[in-house]
Parts: C-alpha cells; sequence; structure tokens
C-alpha cells in the first residue's frame, strides 16, 4: 500500500468511526456507552477524556507500544465524544490545522497569547 493509499485507508477509518459514533450517540444510554455519556453531560465526557489522556501520558513514559497504542485509542474515542458534547463537528477541528500549517508551531503559539 502506497503512503497516500495508507493515509486515505486512516482518514476513511476515522470517518467510520465518527459515524459509528454519531450512530451510537441516537440509541438509548442503556445499550450505548456513547449515548450514555452524552446523557450524563459535558462534564463528564471532559472527565473521561482528561482520565484517558492522564493514562496515555503515564503509557508513554511507562507502557510498552501496545499500552499506548490502546490509551491513543482511548483519547480519540473520548476526544470524539467529547466535540460532539460540545456540537464541535471534527472537520472544523481538521480545517483549523490546515489553517495552523502555514505558521511554524513558535508562530501559531505566539499569535495565540497576542488575541
Amino acid at each position: 500500500m502506497s503512503d497516500s493509499s495508507l493515509a486515505r485507508h486512516r482518514l476513511d477509518v476515522l470517518a467510520q468511526l465518527v459515524a459509528r459514533l454519531e450512530e451510537r450517540a441516537q440509541a438509548s444510554p442503556e445499550e450505548s456507552y456513547t449515548a450514555r455519556l452524552l446523557a450524563q453531560g459535558r462534564q463528564k465526557c471532559a472527565k473521561k477524556l482528561g482520565e484517558e489522556g492522564v493514562e496515555l501520558a503515564l503509557a508513554i513514559v511507562d507502557g510498552d507500544a501496545k499500552d499506548v497504542r490502546a490509551e491513543a485509542a482511548d483519547v480519540l474515542y473520548h476526544l470524539l465524544v467529547g466535540l460532539m458534547a460540545r456540537d464541535v463537528a471534527l472537520g472544523d477541528v481538521m480545517q483549523e490545522l490546515e489553517q495552523r500549517f502555514a505558521l511554524s508551531g513558535l508562530q501559531e503559539k505566539a499569535q495565540r497569547r497576542q488575541s
């Protein structure tokens, strides 16, 4: 698989995940963990994202690659649920990232401080 087709495949997986989450958000909270999180509100979604972020950070320090992959997947899931809880589309986040391509990380951070 070429680099570009591998990148497209990975974006397809991400799009499939978003579609699955949107579908599961419409299910009953008794049937869907995603629906249950969303029903519990933004604070619960934020708390879970934070917990998973800490678990990922710890795995990066002390875990093996398998642990890091698993925790990163959990963070990605909870990030997407958190975005859903705030009605922020992943596409909007991707657009924000695209706008940052023109700047170095240091330039982008400096601009945020000036705002």
